[in-house]
């Protein structure tokens, strides 16, 4: 047994076993115990306290010998790992042990010993210990960093395992009675607060000249940096770049080097990045970084050299990004365009005379980092000469062509294809910067044949693997994607010489064809990327189009169907998300550029609906739309035909376009939060317009060039356009307008006035805030311009008020006339009912019959000439003794008589007998009896 076994064996006997006091901090005497002893619980103790008194003194002869024997006697006994309970203690005699060694150097294994120690997990005989002794423990573990300072190479070294260890806990060896083990975590949260890693990074500053102590520092750095909140400490002490300072110091093993790269890698991914890149801006870290880089591509050859060599590129990438970075200044910049361009440019320069890079996955890696370092460098203005010099665009370019099938290239067929696509991408970025050798280099004549390649189909088909070549597995649709993103960088930058050598080399029917070739080929697995070369090109057409109607002649009718063909998407899919709401935003501008200012086109856009289908969008009532579509609504309306189309249109429900307009505007102010009644009337007849920011807004003296809020407010809504569309329209005849539009109307209709009172109120504020005092006939002229706005503003509520009024009155009108008529109908149902009422007492009842056949024939009497002409016939049209109430003639329809017994109205003519019968079964011939004798035999 063990004699930490037999301490934690003895604890539960203390009290019973101990007849004499002892001090609260015992720990039974060092050595084995035997089976007896361990049965009876008795045991020598050993105090520490005593043992720190010890080593306090220094003024005894053989102190020195007992002093080491007690701290041998510790570390035998705590060989199993220390308690939490007596770190404190322990960590004090190892502290007291340090202060000797300079002295005294016989103290070094003892410390070393006990620093060994600590590295085995903690011991807590309570789960409460690990809470309780927190603190202990924290302030422990830092004392390990400030013993770095003591000079002793072994003790050094023997910290660093220590902490290592913290990271590399074995499983426990054997259980300990009594004592659990503390979890490796509890450990590395203690040494992050109490700021062990701080203690690290400045002890690398000591041994700058000590090249083994200095690696296992850095490797207790690596195994630290893989936390947030150690890197968080190691940034503060400025770690990033006094490692970065000294990567290029001699080290014949590399570990420097890969150790170093790791924690900065460690510390930009943990802690605060913009820090960490500030501390690595200076020159001397920048100096440094370039020498490891530049030594490792030409002298590196193993697997693990290029991979550092890349990760040392990253870091440099992360640098470059501050514009702050001193990267021309120290030289850097030029090697890395060199390194970039000299597989493509032949070059003479020493570095890479003899240089080759090969189709190794890290080389592959190279090349692509290179790639997108220099987007990055090129944003710094200063690096554009060095760029020039280094012939970029050039080196860039012979990836923008064909794959030659018959040369062998040191790429393979999925390697070319991704650098290609990551060539044409970096041109987008770095050719706008260099026009002229854009145009050196006949950048639109490579950039046009490209084009054309992957519009044609062939068998080239590409393997959409990376980044870039997302989504054209099996096409060239992300070559094409990103040769259309280059043009459009190109064309952007509105450079006469640029875009007149597009269009003469035939750029728009080249795009227009390369869109109807995409619309012509739905691909639900590609259609997104189908949509942004769509986008693209209309982009691209607009910018060649715009302020030339030569080049939106030569656009013509074939453009204008593409746009049509655009506008007449499915609304549903604008909610799609996969770009159709860019692609009509293209094309809303695409009928900007390309159609308004030419009389052909936009009359052959007039001709095929095309006004149409644009109020089609703007009654889905989509504000990301709206602004547009009402500015090509003005500029259209001053095309004379514009206004009939207008007109014509019909939305949902009989929907008119004035009805629309004014609809949008309401809609409009309610955002706003401008001030109407319930009805839609003014509320303040000062301020008619005013919205909810301008009330918000103070007013301020301005400059004369800058615009006011009342200004401003025309260009951020949609108001004004609403208001020109509707005066090119003719505020008079405007059709399919409700008694609520025309009250909106009147306000429209005034907007311009309004907005002018606004104006001259701002002016009024401003000169008050300035105490600026008028002459007598401006302050007049002022006052009446006042007055007049506001007398507008009374005028239009008080005819909006008439509206109304008279609106309400029709409204009662149309209900009273519905109420006459609902009146009518039940006035005639209640003759009608009177009508059968009497028919049925005739039927049921003689008397009523034969009264009402006298009154009939009185009728009828009374009706006829008193004198009868001379010389006039008399037909008698009454027949005799004909008991019936109704007029009669010789034919008699009998309507409950079943239609199956007459054969129909035609039995007993020759007709009957060619008609098919309607129901019934066959037409029959029925004799009819003559009326005497139905009077005979069927008496009323």
């Amino acid at each position: 047994m063990s004699s930490l076994e037999a301490a934690a064996t003895a604890d539960g006997a203390e009290a019973g076993s101990r007849t004499k006091s002892i001090s609260p901090r015992t720990i039974p005497v060092v050595g084995v115990v035997t089976p007896h002893e361990d049965v009876q619980g008795i045991f020598k103790s050993m105090d520490l306290n005593r043992i720190i008194k010890l080593l306090e003194e220094n003024d005894k002869d053989d102190l020195e010998e007992k002093q080491l024997n007690s701290v041998t006697k510790l570390v035998q006994y705590y060989q199993n790992g220390f308690p939490l309970r007596d770190l404190a203690q322990v960590f004090k005699i190892l502290g007291l042990c340090a202060d000797k060694i300079e002295k005294q150097p016989c103290f070094v294994d003892p410390a070393s010993d006990l620093i060994k120690l600590c590295g085995l997990p903690f011991l807590k005989k309570k789960v409460s210990d690990e809470i309780t002794y927190t603190e202990d423990t924290a302030n422990s573990l830092a004392l390990l960093g400030e013993l770095m300072k003591v000079p002793s190479s072994k003790l050094r070294i023997q910290i660093c395992k220590c902490i290592i260890d913290f990271y590399h806990a074995e499983p426990p060896k054997k259980h300990i009675p009594g004592y659990q083990q503390v979890s490796s975590s509890y450990k590395i949260k203690m040494a992050e607060a109490g700021g062990l890693a701080k203690a690290m990074v400045q002890s690398v500053h000591l041994l700058e000249n000590q090249l083994v102590e200095k690696l296992w520092v850095l490797k207790v750095l690596q195994h630290l940096s893989t936390s947030e909140a150690n890197c968080t400490l190691m940034v503060k002490t400025q770690a990033a770049g006094g490692i970065c300072a000294h990567l290029n110091d001699p080290d014949p093993s590399g570990q420097l080097l890969f150790r170093s790269s790791e924690i900065l890698w460690n510390l930009l991914e943990k802690s605060s990045k913009d820090e960490v890149i500030q501390q690595l801006s200076n020159l001397e870290c920048l100096l440094a970084l370039k020498e490891v880089f530049k030594n490792l591509f030409m002298r590196g050859q193993s697997h693990y050299d290029r991979q550092l060599r890349n990760d040392i590129l990253v870091i440099t990438t992360i640098i470059a990004q501050n514009p702050g970075a001193p990267m021309i200044e120290c030289g850097f910049t030029r090697d890395l365009i060199l390194f970039a361009t000299f597989n493509e440019v032949k070059s003479q320069n020493p570095l890479v005379k003899s240089l080759k890079l090969s189709n190794s996955y890290e080389d592959f890696e190279l090349k692509k980092l290179l790639f997108n370092i220099i987007v990055i460098l090129c944003k710094d203005l200063t690096t554009i000469q060095i760029l020039i010099d280094g012939k970029v665009i050039l080196a860039l370019f012979t990836y923008v062509k064909k794959p030659e099938k018959l040369k062998i290239i040191e790429w393979s067929a999925a390697q070319y294809e991704e650098l290609q696509l990551h060539a044409i991408a970096t041109l987008s970025s770095v050719a706008p910067l260099l026009i002229e050798e854009y145009m050196a280099c006949q950048g639109n004549a490579r950039i046009l044949a490209f084009l054309e390649w992957c519009e044609h189909e062939d068998s080239f088909f590409i393997h959409g693997n990376s980044f870039h070549g997302t989504g054209g597995r099996g096409n060239k649709f992300a070559q094409m994607r990103y040769t259309l993103r280059l043009l459009r960088a190109m064309v952007y930058l509105e450079d006469e010489t640029v875009n007149t050598d597009l269009c003469e080399k035939g750029v728009i029917h080249q795009l227009i064809g390369i869109f109807k070739n995409m619309a012509s080929k739905p691909d639900d697995k590609e259609e997104a990327i189908a949509l942004e070369i769509q986008s693209d090109a209309l982009l691209i057409l607009s910018g060649l189009c715009e302020h030339y109607i030569q080049r939106k002649e030569i656009f013509g009718t074939e453009g204008v169907d593409i746009i049509l063909h655009v506008m007449k998407t499915d609304p549903k899919k604008l909610q799609s998300g996969l770009g159709y709401n860019v692609l009509l935003f293209s094309t809303l501008d695409s009928i900007w550029c390309c159609i308004l200012g030419c009389y052909t086109s936009e009359d052959y856009f007039l001709e095929k609906e095309g006004i149409f289908l644009l109020l089609d969008i703007l009654a889905l009532n989509q504000k990301k739309f709206c602004n547009l579509i009402l500015g090509i609504m003005v500029e259209f309306c001053d095309n004379p035909k514009t206004s009939a189309h207008v007109n014509a249109w019909r939305g949902k429900k009989d929907l008119t376009a004035a009805s629309l307009l004014i609809k949008l505007w309401r809609k409009e102010e309610k955002e706003l939060g401008v001030k109407r009644d319930k009805n839609g009337r003014i509320v303040d007849t000062k301020k008619p317009l005013f919205t909810s920011f301008q009330e918000e807004q103070k007013i301020m003296p301005l400059p004369a060039n800058c615009p006011s809020v009342a200004v401003m407010d025309v260009a951020e809504n949609i108001r004004a356009k609403i208001y020109a569309v509707l005066g090119k329209l003719d505020f008079e005849n405007l059709p399919g307008l409700s008694a609520e539009d025309f009250v909106t109307l009147c306000i429209i209709h005034r907007y311009l006035d309004f907005k002018i009172g606004e104006i001259w109120n701002e002016v009024c504020e401003e000169i008050k805030l300035e105490h600026l005092k008028l002459v007598a006939s401006d302050k007049m002229s002022l006052e009446s311009i006042t007055a007049a706005t506001e007398n507008i503003g009374k005028m239009v509520a008080t005819l909006q008020s008439e509206m109304i009024e008279s609106q309400a009155h029709q409204d009662v009108q149309n209900e009273q006339r519905v109420y006459a008529k609902i009146q009518a109908t039940h006035k005639q149902r209640e003759l009608a009912n009177k009508s059968w009422e009497n028919f049925l007492a005739r039927t049921s009842n003689a008397k009523t019959l034969k009264k009402a056949k006298r009154l009939q024939e009185k009728a009828i009497e009374s009706s006829k000439y008193s004198e009868r002409p001379k010389h006039a016939t008399f037909h008698q049209t009454v027949i005799k003794g004909l008991n019936t109430t109704v007029p009669s003639g010789r034919v008699v329809t009998v309507e409950s008589t079943p239609v199956r017994l007459l054969g129909g109205p035609l039995a007993d003519t020759d007709i009957a007998l060619k008609k098919l019968p309607i129901r019934g079964g066959a037409l029959q011939r029925v004799k009819v009896k003559p009326l005497n004798e139905l009077k005979t035999n069927n008496p009323i």
